[in-house]
């Protein structure tokens, strides 16, 4: 991708932003099941 096309459009970086923050929050919420399905793990 080229630079100038972020630096003059860059609300094309949103959809960018949208999926890392899906993958975080279902990184998040994976994390958060394991630990409530086995409380006593040692990791």
């Amino acid at each position: 991708m080229d630079v100038n096309a972020v630096t003059f459009y860059p609300w094309l970086m949103m959809s960018v932003f949208f999926i890392v923050l899906t993958v975080l929050c279902f990184n998040f919420l994976g994390n958060g099941l394991r630990d409530a399905a086995d409380p006593y793990s040692t990791r």
